[in-house]
């Protein structure tokens, strides 16, 4: 240990350091500064940790401890309360943050930017911002805020957020101004009195049996208080949100699945201690041929992967009419295979659960999970105890994308709060985070489809095969939605799809945000623009002759009844499509569908109680999950639009003090149910109001809301003589258009939203969606070398930063959806469906390739990123 002295937001301060530790975890854990956050130490690539050393940005993760001895560090918590609020007011008044783990740091980096004189450009704030990643937003309105605080700084005026408003109204993010300055905590920054610190094993083989695990060295260590293996399981180790296949532990005699499977914990005094004790526990693996590829999978002869469950996970079939002989009767036909890849969602906050043991027996868990009271169940049956010993408490997460739906260590971190009966904190680094969690599917898939002489689709062919990994998850579910959605917002009478999960040791595959969708997109959109070329029609006018309108029947047999706003969609793109090819640019079209609500035959519920508190609020209880999308803020507009009061007199809570469980926050489900049930609690309340009670003499009452949708069908089935498979569904059109030099300039996103309760928060949803399909289109994949990730690196994943974003114009349609809350419809997954199809087709008409496979790294509009550049020593070795 070493003794150093350094100049904290202005005071002195003595710290003890470790040889090893960054100057990172000294300031979080010894100082107890939590506005900077950890998301990839010690990379120094996503800039949640910058801090100003001696007046300039630095990453506080790369830097050693013992370097910082004598300099000055400057956090938020060391700028003057008048800046402090300069910042916040910005942020929330550009809707410049959703889940807020990026923005202290990007604060911090703003800070020292705007404090210059010189103003600079958009294209100047975005290179000064490029070390900072932001999973969430697209930076489009980071940049308006960084423009507000410039200009108030030098003398502007800075636009006011607005406070209160219901439905329509452009009000600030819920908490806003506590995640722009990191005083609002995620996980890792609540500390409690007594709390010890865990990490994880995990088998570094895709497949291996596990002959014998010693933890006779970890427990010794000085410092550990417990050390978890299967063995110390009470109740039951398998969990799983439709099969109950994936082990919280693997045990002796077994096998390891794939490079995530834990084999044990460990709870001890500090980080360093844990990870310490974690390199002494000896596993003594076999290593096994693992099962890599889904159609050796398939195979009679191919080994069992899962325990628990056949290789073919799941199968879809949906027919209708007689394919094989329109195809034989059409005009044009084109056929293909388009591949895509598996995707990382690296939302930063990396998977923290914290456990607290409670006077009266229970189990307080802290998680960031998207769906606590689905938490609250497995933890429970891994326990062996009734649920009610659970107290769950969600705190809004740093992003999620569908990454938080399966248990990651909430589960571990639980029982070793049991096992020694203190509180327990178990946060993965950025590389455990990428080897545990589900991914998006890799899916290669087999088109057909023909058309008439006019462009109108006749028939459509396609089979899907999808690597669902080594468990379950809701694979399944994956390739049943890419189905059902394989035909995108178009007519085609005749149609045969066929769709297949199959199980492998790679990583798991499950719900990542499009669920299956925007895989399928880009390859009927593909068809769609090999068609247009063969009859002589633009893209546009392709798509216009074969859009789905009310009362033509979806490639699931549901016939659309309200509601469908594609033409609409079209309709608003059509000038700049036709202007950006009259200027000679390559232009790019896709049209695009997306459930709302899970539907296939699922209950779907929405739980809403509202309590009357005595300091004048409303505490406003859901069970879905805020992870940056705003859902939170948009349930308090929900609740003033109905009661007359202001929005800010709701407090939006997720816990389990009530039981207001429904399931994971997923399918874009969570306004369309969270709303109406809100807004049914809150007609109860304004009854009440009415008759001319006031808030102070309600104090105690509850008032309840609960929907229950009960009519959908499953693929093949019937309900009430009609096939009704999702709710609700949301449209768009994307029109992507490149410069002279093939790079994306611009991306024109027009979106049926139903309503748009709030239309600033709406627009950034989309925007961080179209930041994700291009990402999705041109750079990002997590390609594996048996069954392990061939990196790790924040850039070689390839997330695009601010300087690789184009201009993006965001068209919000209103076509109301009358099964929604006040008209409105999920948008937090359809803003990146359409836009790798519009990307291929604009890079066809810039060099006149036809790229089929995903990412579409060959491209000009790829190489053009600073992102993504995976080394050719890992491409060579791909599996």
């Amino acid at each position: 240990m070493e003794t150093i002295t350094l100049l904290l937001n202005g005071k002195e301060r003595q710290v003890e350091v470790e040889p090893r530790q960054s100057l990172l975890e000294v300031l979080r854990e010894t100082c107890k500064i939590k506005s900077l956050k950890d998301a990839c130490s010690p990379q120094g690539q996503c800039g949640c940790c910058l801090a100003l050393i001696d007046g300039k940005p630095r990453k506080t993760c790369t830097i050693p401890a013992r370097a910082a001895k004598g300099k000055s560090v400057t956090t938020l918590e060391g700028v003057s309360d008048a800046e402090r609020q300069l910042y916040a007011d910005a942020f929330q008044a550009a809707a410049g943050l959703q889940c807020g783990f990026c923005t202290p740091g990007l604060v911090l980096r703003i800070k020292h930017l705007t404090d210059q004189d010189a103003k600079v450009s958009r294209k100047e704030i975005a290179e000064a911002l490029d070390g900072h990643l932001c999973r969430c937003t697209g930076y489009v309105k980071i940049i308006d805020a960084v423009e507000m605080i410039h200009d108030a700084k030098h003398g502007g005026t800075l636009p006011r957020p607005i406070d209160d408003g219901g439905v329509g109204a452009r009000v600030k993010r819920y908490q806003g101004a506590e995640l722009t300055l990191g005083t609002r905590p995620f996980v890792a920054d609540i500390d409690v009195p007594g709390m010890l610190y865990a990490c994880v094993v995990l088998s570094p083989h895709a497949r291996a049996r596990i002959r014998r695990i010693d933890t006779a060295r970890a427990k010794a260590l000085a410092g550990v208080a417990a050390v978890a293996t299967a063995k110390d399981v009470p109740g039951d180790r398998w969990v799983g949100l439709i099969f109950r296949d994936w082990p919280v532990f693997v045990a002796e005699g077994e096998e390891a699945r794939y490079v995530g499977d834990v084999v044990a914990a460990i709870a001890a005094e500090s980080p360093a201690i844990a990870r310490q004790a974690a390199a002494l526990v000896e596993v003594d693996y076999e290593p096994l041929p693992p099962v890599l590829d889904p159609v050796e999978a398939l195979k009679p002869d191919a080994p069992q992967v899962n325990p628990k469950h056949v290789n073919r996970l799941g199968e879809t079939w949906i027919e209708r009419s007689d394919v094989d002989a329109a195809l034989a009767v059409s005009a044009h036909v084109v056929s293909g295979t388009w591949q895509t890849q598996r995707i990382e969602h690296l939302f930063l906050e990396t998977e923290t659960a914290l456990a607290v043991p409670l006077p009266d027996g229970r189990l307080h868990l802290y998680s960031q999970g998207q769906g606590i009271f689905d938490d609250r169940q497995q933890v429970a049956s891994v326990l062996g105890e009734p649920e009610e010993k659970l107290f769950v408490e969600l705190v809004p997460n740093g992003g999620a994308f569908g990454g938080k739906e399966d248990m990651s260590i909430q589960a571990q971190t639980a029982l070793l709060a049991r096992m020694t009966g203190r509180p327990v904190r178990l946060s993965l680094s950025r590389e455990e985070s990428i080897r545990m969690h589900p991914k998006r599917h890799p899916i290669t898939m087999r088109y057909t489809v023909g058309c008439d002489a006019k462009g109108r689709l006749t028939a459509a062919k396609i089979d899907l095969l999808g690597d669902s990994g080594a468990y379950a998850s809701v694979g399944d579910k994956v390739l049943e939605r890419a189905a059902g959605h394989a035909c995108g917002p178009y007519r085609i009478p005749a149609i045969q799809i066929h769709s297949v999960a199959a199980y492998t040791n790679n990583p798991p595959c499950g719900a990542m945000r499009g669920f299956g969708v925007n895989q399928t997109n880009f390859a009927i959109e593909g068809c769609l623009d090999g068609l247009a070329a063969k009859v002589g029609l633009d893209g546009w006018e392709m798509r216009w002759r074969n859009i789905v309108h009310v009362g033509d029947v979806f490639s699931s047999g549901q016939i659309l009844e309200k509601s469908v706003g594609i033409g609409k969609t079209l309709e608003a793109v059509k000038d700049a499509y036709y202007a950006a090819r009259a200027e000679g640019r390559a232009v790019g079209i896709a049209c695009a569908v997306k459930n709302s609500g899970i539907g296939n035959g699922a209950l779907e519920t929405g739980k809403c109680r509202l309590e009357v508190e005595a300091d004048g609020t409303v505490s406003l209880f859901i069970g879905f999950t805020e992870m940056g999308q705003g859902l939170l803020t948009i349930m308090t507009q929900c609740a003033a639009e109905v009661t007359g009061l202001p929005s800010s007199c709701f407090r939006p809570k997720v816990n389990s003090r009530f039981e207001v469980g429904v399931g994971q926050t997923t399918g874009s489900r969570a306004t369309l149910l969270a709303g109406r049930a809100t807004a049914e609690a809150a007609k109860k309340l304004r009854a009440d109001l009415d008759r001319g009670l006031t808030l102070d003499k309600l104090i105690g009452t509850v008032y309840a809301g609960d929907i229950l949708i009960d009519d959908t069908t499953a693929p093949g089935q019937m309900k009430n003589g009609k096939i009704k498979t999702h709710t609700a569904f949301g449209w768009a059109t994307h029109v992507a258009i490149l410069d002279a030099v093939g790079r994306v300039d611009r991306i024109v996103a027009a979106h049926d939203v139903g309503r748009a309760i709030n239309p600033q928060q709406c627009e950034a949803q989309i925007e961080g969606a179209v930041h994700m399909g291009l990402g999705y289109a041109l750079t990002e994949e997590l390609p594996c070398k048996n069954g392990m990730p061939v990196t790790f690196n924040l850039r070689e994943i390839g997330v695009l930063r601010a300087s690789d974003m184009p201009k993006v114009e965001v068209i919000l349609v209103e076509d109301p959806e009358p099964e929604g809350p006040f008209g409105a419809k999920g948008v937090g997954e359809i803003g990146l469906v359409p836009t790798a199809g519009a990307v291929a087709g604009a890079l066809e008409a810039f060099d006149g390739i036809r790229r089929t496979r995903l990412p579409m790294k060959d491209s000009p509009a790829a190489k053009a990123l600073n992102v993504g550049r995976i080394p050719d020593s890992d491409r060579d070795q791909w599996h």
